[in-house]
């Protein structure tokens, strides 16, 4: 299994719609969309990490240490299911 740093990082980019789908799907919850100008009476204080875009990469990691990701991407381990089992 893949640490969640390992699997967000050697993804360049996982969609929080994607995320959010994949969380409810196996938590049996629908995953909708919120219009931005409703994100802040919906989220409350959590509202800035909600609009906040934090892109991160592991390029530079990769070309330092001669690291490359071994583990699935972020997507694909969230998938497995594993994270949702009691």
């Amino acid at each position: 299994m893949a640490s969640p740093s390992e699997s967000g990082v050697a993804d360049e980019e996982a969609p929080r719609g994607d995320v959010a789908e994949i969380i409810g799907r196996h938590l049996g919850l629908p995953a909708v969309s919120i219009p931005a100008e409703q994100a802040a009476a919906h989220f409350g204080w959590l509202s800035f990490a909600a609009a906040t875009d934090n892109p991160a990469s592991s390029a530079l990691t990769r070309e330092l240490l001669g690291w490359w990701p071994d583990h699935p991407g972020l997507l694909a381990d969230l998938d497995e299911g594993h994270y949702f089992t009691p």
